[in-house]
């Protein structure tokens, strides 16, 4: 997949330097010496991604832009599946612990996560990792990882088979109390009614433990992770120079969040999810295309493998013409999770609403029985909020009330009013909230 990295991505040899004129570095444990070793050796480095769904979301595709940069100059991407780590939780950015996941769920979201993840880098499928004995066994891979590949692990053939009472000693032992109660992962937490549970507490140990494991074993020299991480990675950082006495460095990168600081990746359903069976690859593109103007600049370059030059020349756009970069954004991003061709219906489908066209075909489509709609037929509002429109009644009453509702392109005054099986043209009813938000009803 690193050929969709085109060579003129950027002037620097130096992927350290690529990754900072790109915006993506936040902190680092030495930044003169974690340049100087990209620039001279191609590593092995590692993220971890806990199994918490079965499928990725826009927060993961982050890391993934850094594993796919990494492995187009040559260093080695080792992504590490949290199954093991999945049964704790992380508790950083939370206000409240974490549900419990079921072994067999968390297992399902594991074997899903690596088929995932083969869409965006290639992997040395014959290399394997067999783990040692107990917390200082060592253990290896198969032979070395080809060159230009992925290599993947789970964390859980290290960490279930340990017993507690030797991890504790020979892990807990190197670990302050006092210094993991002042990390931010827990600050807040132990402010909130409820605090922090000790079963918690153990995941920046395992997670340490993870670094120094494959430090120990497989020659990994980095961890990258989200900002939010940064505790857990200082923690791997210093267990593995106490332990081993080597010195493996980290980086953390920041959170892709809106100019006014909120989170991206975030619809009324829920979560910005890769998979098109979560979210269709015209929901995709249609909240690329919807993205504050203030936000352009930051997901051409984050998200998007445009030259710098082109990032630059879309995002100063003024006026009506910074539409065409947000059309240009939304198409980039969407042909790198779902492939060209389904960019491109995705375009034509929003070009098509935005000029006020009838074609469904790219359209969100929701397939509902006709015997519904006969005699007094549905709701209006329970319409719209069962097709996520709206999150509640009081929202879909307030945008009717507000004029934010068409249907057929014709406005809708009455809240209580309800759709009937009349209103269907040739089977389908086309419902608009506000300027840019399309949903197709499908008579079946």
């Amino acid at each position: 997949m690193n050929n969709v990295i085109p060579d003129n991505i950027s002037k620097h040899t130096n992927v350290y330097d690529v990754l900072e004129e790109r915006g993506f570095i936040e902190q680092t444990t030495d930044a003169e010496a974690i340049r100087e070793l990209l620039g001279k050796e191609k590593i092995r480095f590692y993220i971890g991604f806990d199994p918490t769904a079965d499928c990725l979301h826009v927060g993961h595709f982050m890391q993934v832009i850094i594993m796919m940069y990494m492995q187009k100059f040559g260093h080695t991407p080792i992504v590490l599946i949290g199954e093991g780590t999945g049964f704790v939780g992380d508790p950083s950015g939370r206000t409240d612990m974490r549900l419990l996941m079921e072994p067999e769920t968390i297992r399902n979201n594991s074997n899903k996560f690596k088929t995932l993840f083969e869409k965006f880098l290639d992997f040395d499928e014959e290399w394997m990792y067999t783990p040692g004995e107990g917390v200082e066994g060592k253990g290896s891979g198969n032979k070395t990882p080809e060159k230009g590949k992925a290599i993947c692990v789970n964390n859980l053939s290290w960490l279930y088979p340990l017993r507690y009472i030797d991890f504790i000693r020979d892990v807990g032992t190197h670990f302050s109390v006092n210094s993991m109660l002042r990390a931010e992962c827990f600050k807040t937490r132990l402010e909130r009614e409820g605090g922090l549970s000790f079963f918690e507490f153990n995941y920046m140990l395992m997670q340490s433990y993870d670094f120094m494991v494959m430090a120990r074993d497989i020659g990994c020299k980095m961890q990258f992770g989200g900002n939010d991480q940064w505790s857990n990675l200082i923690g791997g950082v210093e267990l593995t120079r106490r332990k081993l006495g080597m010195q493996v460095f980290a980086m953390t990168f920041a959170l892709l969040t809106t100019s006014d600081g909120r989170k991206m990746g975030k619809t009324q359903k829920g979560a910005l999810w890769l998979g098109a069976d979560r979210t269709s690859p015209y929901e995709f593109f249609q909240y690329w295309r919807n993205v504050d103007d203030a936000d352009i600049n930051k997901c051409l370059r984050m998200l998007t493998f445009l030259p710098m030059e082109e990032v630059n020349r879309l995002s100063s756009l003024e006026g009506a013409e910074i539409n065409k970069a947000k059309e240009v954004l939304a198409f980039e991003i969407t042909k790198l999770v779902h492939g060209e061709e389904e960019a491109q219906k995705a375009l034509e489908g929003a070009r098509a609403a935005f000029g006020g066209g009838q074609s469904t075909e790219n359209m969100p489509t929701t397939a509902m029985k006709a015997a519904e709609f006969e005699g007094e037929g549905v709701g209006v509002v329970n319409l719209i909020k069962s097709l996520s429109l709206v999150t509640s009644n009081a929202d879909g009453f307030r945008t009717i009330e507000q004029g934010g509702l068409l249907i057929n392109d014709e406005k809708i005054t009455d809240a209580k009013m309800n759709v009937t099986s009349d209103m269907f043209k040739d089977g389908k009813l086309i419902i608009r909230k506000g300027k840019k938000k399309y949903h197709v009803v499908e008579l079946v």
